[in-house]
């Protein structure tokens, strides 16, 4: 049987599937099914090699049969973004997994693209340290969270995910392995280029990734809030206060009668880390100030690390400086002509909205329309990750994306052919 690859040239499915197998071991070599679709393209094939020479010729093989590879983790984030051109493979790193170098003390680990966060953080934890890592994707991969750069509320203190990644080790589109760490001439600059490129840039086969000791005691604070001007207005006091909160978090549900009544439409909430002295009198001194119902707890709410939105759910990421953030909101909510789920982080004003999937695709386009028009004054923007597949396909779902010019350099310099993810990497390249 043949099929058709991205440059339109036909090749023999079983003669390239015979490749494959070679490769990777024909236990690791399948044929693509319903649940490996990216953004809804599907695949041919779904391939897992288990080193880092065998996704080097995988790539290799790819650039000689003109095949379109799509990395995947663990698809927590499959269906996000913009649909691929084309996919011929999806190339999965669940076996490039574990912890591949961390000597003793280090401030830093180089872990397997393939790890889940979690069992990165279970295995430096043994020896006292942590990723400050947290997005609320909870099966995810570290090569899935820099790729897409999802951050979590520890990103209020410690930054972005590139922020934690000093180095990686990737696999460019003909198959070549470099290694990027801050001795080399390319340390400084291509950990962070690589950081949500979405796979089209190169396949990331591990990451160096910054530790912080693990902390001896966390607080959370929480209070609730009646509109997105009370929860800026109580930010804003936190963050002059110097009591240095770990994460600040926003909690905005949908609208409802019962939230109407009590007044009640959302929740702040602070968490503070450090030595347990410090973080008990920063956490009560943060209830004082915030007053009202504020309390303290020892565990995080029950939204907290979780997205606004669920399956078959538009999803959207508002990115806008944290004074404009209460703007960005109230522009969402009168562009739809209801309160909307908004989660996120307060502190740095990236937030994620949810708007029902069963919205009309030229109203979600109205929508995106007037939201980003109020944010291009205030350097803001607003992105769809994901949507069902008749809204996607109608609306634009970048919006404005600054240096698209310097991003249309960087594929042409990583993946001139576009063989890696075509369409995926922001603005659709």
């Amino acid at each position: 049987m043949a099929v058709t690859t991205m440059g339109g040239d036909v090749v023999d499915q079983s003669d390239v599937a015979a490749r494959l197998g070679d490769i990777c071991g024909s236990p690791f070599v399948r044929r693509a099914g319903p649940d490996d679709a990216v953004a809804t393209t599907a695949p041919d094939w779904v391939v897992a090699p288990g080193t880092v020479g065998a996704v080097a010729e995988v790539l290799r093989l790819a650039a000689d049969r003109d095949l379109a590879v799509v990395p995947r983790g663990s698809g927590s984030k499959l269906d996000w973004g913009a649909i691929p051109s084309h996919v011929d493979v999806v190339l999965d790193t669940g076996r490039l997994s574990g912890i591949w170098h961390h000597p003793a003390g280090s401030a830093a680990a180089r872990v397997g693209a393939g790890t889940t966060l979690r069992a990165a953080q279970q295995a430096v934890g043994r020896t006292g340290w942590r990723m400050s890592l947290d997005p609320p994707s909870p099966s995810a991969t570290l090569g899935g969270i820099v790729a897409a750069d999802e951050a979590g509320p520890l990103s209020h203190q410690h930054g972005s995910p590139c922020r934690q990644v000093i180095g990686v080790d990737y696999v460019d589109a003909t198959g070549e392995l470099v290694r990027a760490v801050p001795d080399t001439a390319d340390g400084d600059e291509l950990p962070s280029l690589l950081c949500g490129s979405q796979g089209a840039l190169a396949v990331l086969v591990s990451a160096t990734v910054r530790l912080q000791p693990a902390p001896a005691s966390r607080q959370w604070v929480r209070r609730g809030v009646a509109t997105p001007l009370e929860a800026h207005d109580l930010v804003s006091e936190l963050t002059e206060t110097g009591l240095h909160p770990a994460a600040i978090e926003l909690d905005l549900p949908p609208g409802s009668p019962a939230a109407a009544r009590t007044g009640r439409t959302g929740s702040l909430a602070v968490l503070f880390e450090g030595e347990p002295v410090s973080t008990r009198h920063r956490t009560a001194s943060a209830v004082a100030l915030l007053s009202g119902d504020a309390s303290a707890a020892d565990q995080p709410p029950t939204w907290w690390q979780h997205y606004p939105f669920a399956a078959g759910d538009i999803a959207i990421r508002l990115d806008v400086p944290p004074a404009h953030l209460y703007a960005a909101i109230y522009a969402l909510r009168d562009a739809f002509g209801a309160p909307v789920a908004v989660r996120g982080c307060a502190g740095t004003g990236l937030v994620h909205a949810a708007l029902p999937g069963s919205t009309a695709p030229d109203r979600v386009a109205g929508i995106l329309s007037t939201v980003r028009t109020v944010l291009a004054a205030r350097r803001g923007t607003c992105v769809v990750l994901t949507a069902p597949a008749e809204v996607r396909r109608a609306i634009d779902i970048w919006g404005q994306v600054p240096g698209l010019t310097r991003l249309r350099e960087l594929k042409q310099r990583f993946d001139p052919r576009h063989r890696l993810a075509p369409g995926r990497l922001t603005g659709g390249l």
